[in-house]
């Protein structure tokens, strides 16, 4: 959960660069257009008429006030052939071809083109968020965040993906959803090889390799990769259990793991291995049967490199290196750290005489 809170928190560092760019923009252009509007003014001020004199046309009035805005903008780029009014507009723009970032963070060491985004971006560290939503009173360090976030009570969705129709609220939820379709995976895992269309589930499958597990279950302890695994999982601990199995009488206390089960009676096991044409009842059963042909073994020890193809066997030979026994005999509470040598020291009191005390009774 932390790791997907840094990626959005990251990608809203992002977004609010980008969106301080339009927001910069936009007002070159509104004070460009209000500028224009004054000169348009001036000029037709200049060329009233006067009694006995010809009107100008609204034309040559328009001709008159473009080519004295064209004599005003005398600051060429080089680069895009934009024109500025000063010369230091157009230094400033020139940071857009040259990459220079002169203004740079003192948290966190980043740089902007413009003391302004610099500005934006200080309110990350001190916290500050000046612009509050009348709906929820959520609050945003920008007006363009704020105004972004709108979209989720006007339900306003003005990116549409022009494959399949999908519309979303910010552009990068769009580009993201793009590499559907163009099947582009640009986060590669160092481990494996296996590749992602977006760093947060890059940084959900490094877990796998590392063997972390950050979602525990309350109720019985056994951690889940992802929280969605735990939800599903805390469903085993309810009371109720309202899906029957109609052919054996088993409940169930969701409907998934009802049909998960009816292919015990009924003999389905759609997923068939390419390489040895076994079938599975699930997908998760073939694609952990399939490293037996590909040999990938995912489950990297952090104690001594030693690889594994499934979790649950990683996890048991940790304990090698850990010396933790979950399994405890009940009847003289020796431990084990494998449930089978657990099962084989049961059979010590298995044998035991009637007349035999167990060391619990003593």
């Amino acid at each position: 959960m932390e790791v997907k809170e840094e990626s959005e928190e990251l990608s809203e560092v992002k977004e609010e660069s980008e969106e301080l760019m339009e927001v910069k923009e936009e007002s070159e252009e509104l004070s460009e257009v209000k500028k224009e509007s004054e000169e348009l003014s001036e000029v037709e001020e200049e060329h009233h008429v006067k009694p006995g004199g010809k009107p100008l046309s609204r034309s040559e009035t328009k001709n008159t006030f473009l080519k004295k805005r064209k004599d005003k903008k005398s600051f060429t780029c080089t680069q895009c052939g934009k024109s500025f009014t000063t010369k230091q507009s157009l230094d400033i723009h020139m940071r857009v071809h040259t990459g220079e970032k002169p203004f740079t963070c003192d948290q966190c060491g980043k740089s902007f083109s413009q003391s302004s985004y610099l500005n934006v971006h200080m309110r990350i560290h001190t916290g500050e968020k000046p612009f509050m939503c009348e709906q929820c009173e959520k609050r945003f360090a920008d007006k363009k965040s704020l105004k972004i976030h709108m979209r989720v009570h006007t339900g306003e969705k003005p990116f549409t993906c022009d494959q399949c129709g999908n519309s979303f609220s910010q552009l990068a939820h769009l580009n993201v959803h793009m590499r559907i379709h163009t099947g582009e995976k640009p986060f590669t895992c160092n481990q494996c090889g296996n590749s992602f269309s977006q760093s947060s589930s890059l940084n959900v499958h490094m877990k796998i390799h590392t063997g972390e597990k950050p979602f525990t279950c309350d109720q019985c302890n056994k951690t889940f990769l992802r929280a969605s695994h735990l939800k599903k999982h805390l469903t085993v601990h309810m009371k109720e259990k309202p899906h029957l199995c109609s052919v054996c009488g088993k409940n169930f206390s969701r409907l998934q793991s009802l049909h998960a089960h009816q292919k015990i009676h009924t003999g389905v096991r759609e997923y068939m291995c390419f390489e040895c044409e076994k079938t599975f009842a699930t997908g998760i059963n073939l694609k952990r049967h399939q490293r037996i042909h590909t040999g990938e073994k995912p489950y990297k020890c952090s104690h001594c490199d030693k690889r594994f193809s499934q979790s649950s066997n990683l996890k048991t030979h940790e304990m090698i290196h850990t010396g933790e026994k979950l399994h405890t005999c009940d009847q003289c509470w020796k431990s084990f750290s494998f449930n089978c040598h657990l099962k084989l020291h049961m059979k010590i009191h298995a044998v035991e005489k009637p007349h035999h005390r167990s060391w619990k009774t003593q």
